[in-house]
């Protein structure tokens, strides 16, 4: 802080949290310490690059004024992050009851014997704040998380969600095979229900013509029926069901 006679200041160092193409702003109190109207202005050595609100005004006695700077967007860094832009703060006692519209140039002016106090401020570049980290927000386990933070507090929702969406494919690809197996099984079953059936009409059919023929069945055509009936077969289980069938009914081919 710094006290003069009639203002004092704070804080002594305009500090600007740096970040390019962002305009940033800073603010200076000013304190009366007198039981005066004191009157103030502001001047930079950069004028182009900063904005101050007021630049320009009265301090009403034991009352205080608060003061915006704001610097312009910049498009680059300077050398190291050092800025030689200052600024000079002049003050001086004024009329009672004076406003913003009465002061003057001439008021501030050192050669017509007025007490003009003077305050120079430097422009201090500072790091910028960081963000807060993300809270991480996620479900029980089987669930998918919202989000998730990685060590180095970056937000990580897209690859969560990747992660989600390989874990739905695969329980989907999962349960797209069982169904296709499903699927398979309940076709061999059929199937071989069928071939059961036309086996079992195949072999009425020969024991019927048997009996018309007061003769047995011939060895051979039975063999060439049974083995027909192994080739016409697709699957495993259609031919299991099949040779068992065949065995089954062999000898009572023979014996109607």
């Amino acid at each position: 802080m710094s006290t003069g006679e009639l203002l004092s200041i704070e804080p002594q160092e305009l500090q600007f949290p740096f970040e390019l193409r962002k305009q940033i702003s800073c603010s200076l109190n000013l304190s009366n310490k007198t039981d005066n109207y004191v009157a103030f202005k502001v001047k930079t050595t950069n004028p182009k690059k900063y904005c101050v609100r007021p630049n320009t005004g009265v301090v009403l006695p034991r009352s205080t004024c608060n003061v915006i700077v704001i610097m312009q967007a910049q498009k680059e860094a300077p050398p190291d992050m050092q800025c030689k832009d200052k600024f000079l703060l002049q003050s001086v006692v004024a009329s009672p009851g004076a406003t913003a519209k009465d002061i003057t140039s001439e008021m501030f002016n050192k050669e017509s014997e007025h007490h003009v106090e003077e305050c120079k401020l430097r422009v201090i570049y500072v790091a910028a704040p960081r963000p807060p980290s993300p809270v991480r927000e996620g479900s029980e386990e089987g669930l998918s998380p919202r989000a998730s933070v990685s060590d180095n507090g970056s937000l990580n929702a897209a690859e969560s969600v990747s992660r989600t969406r390989l874990e739905q494919h695969k329980h989907q690809d999962n349960s797209d095979d069982e169904k296709s197996l499903i699927f398979k099984l309940t076709e061999e079953k059929n199937s071989a229900i069928q071939q059961n059936k036309r086996l079992q009409q195949e072999l009425d059919l020969l024991r019927r013509e048997a009996k018309r023929g007061n003769g047995d069945i011939p060895f051979m055509y039975v063999i060439l029926v049974g083995l027909h009936n192994f080739q016409v077969t697709t699957t495993g289980m259609d031919f299991i069901i099949a040779a068992n069938f065949f065995m089954n009914n062999l000898g009572t081919a023979f014996n109607p």
